[in-house]
């Protein structure tokens, strides 16, 4: 049995765009493998949810489903037998292309149809009808979400299709590295057969990246908030810092505050080509818990001493 989307994103068919996007990243963030690194079916849910989103993120995907379910893929081709619960009454009024009924050639009205064989027998049949152009396959267009960290090294993924034939068809996809939210993949030659014996469509592939739990993005630079020991801001230390490349040493300078940024030279995004972005780690102080009240009063007397006044050039 086809899963409804609606109930796998837990909205009602009536819900707008923007609700079923909240509903897709809050589902995407609690089920994404990244965060549930051995729970099968978190991935089993995780991926039922891009399944979902797949189809009510897009308006016309989600118009087709709402009209025909889960086989819409297989409608709105223009061929073949009208799909159960068609509107009757409508059969008499349909449009159609007399190129259609003979035969004809591609969808502008071009050579090879009704048209032309009608002027061939108008000019008593002295010249031969032309021959019907080659119809290029159909595109086919998909949203693929990716891991934060595949998004940014680069890697494989697999897309699930289902041709108008009807066939069920799963296909490799190679990530480059350092592509962004939005950006397409062209697969040339993997789309629709051409009916006419043309070359065939493309698949055309919306890649999505899912959110990382402790790295944020901004073109090709990355950003971290890195927790140190009230001592290591004070004294200064040594720390390792987890990058895209490897875990790297970094040095906290004495009397570090918080909010400092420290900035990690070509730690960022790498692209095939061109150079490499930074990496900038935000320092964030983390108290030690369990004072007593004497080791508090200590901190606190240490604290006045200094007259600064923190928030001096705090403004609108």
């Amino acid at each position: 049995m086809e899963t409804d989307p609606y109930q796998t994103l837990g909205v009602d068919r009536g819900a707008s765009q923007e609700e079923i996007s909240k509903a897709y990243r809050e589902l995407a963030r609690k089920y994404h493998p990244d965060l549930n690194p051995d729970d099968e079916s978190a991935k089993k849910h995780f991926q039922a949810v891009q399944s979902a989103f797949d189809v009510l993120g897009d308006e016309k995907k989600r118009k087709m489903y709402d009209r025909y379910g889960a086989g819409y893929e297989s409608m709105g081709s223009g061929t073949g037998p009208r799909p159960q619960g068609w509107p009757a009454g409508e059969s008499g009024n349909v449009e159609f292309d007399l190129n259609d009924l003979f035969g004809g050639g591609g969808a502008d009205g071009g050579a090879g149809g009704f048209a032309d064989l009608f002027k061939h027998f108008s000019r008593g049949g002295t010249q031969a009808p032309s021959r019907p152009r080659e119809q290029r396959g159909a595109d086919l267009e998909y949203e693929l979400t990716v891991p934060f960290a595949t998004a940014v090294n680069g890697g494989k993924a697999s897309v699930s299709l289902r041709r108008a034939s009807g066939k069920n068809e799963t296909i490799s996809v190679k990530i480059p590295a350092g592509i962004e939210d939005g950006k397409k993949i062209r697969l040339r030659g993997q789309g629709e057969q051409s009916p006419t014996g043309g070359p065939a469509g493309d698949i055309l592939i919306t890649v999505r990246v899912a959110p990382h739990p402790c790295f944020t993005r901004s073109g090709k630079r990355l950003d971290v908030t890195v927790p140190v020991t009230l001592a290591e801001a004070v004294e200064g230390a040594k720390i390792d810092v987890p990058t895209p490349h490897g875990t790297v040493s970094v040095a906290i300078p004495p009397n570090t505050s918080s909010g400092k940024k420290l900035r990690l030279r070509g730690q960022g995004v790498k692209p095939a080509s061109g150079e490499p972005g930074d990496l900038y780690a935000d320092i964030q102080i983390v108290l030690p818990s369990g004072l007593n009240d004497e080791q508090r009063a200590q901190l606190v007397e240490l604290a006045k001493s200094d007259t600064r006044d923190p928030r001096g050039q705090l403004q609108w």
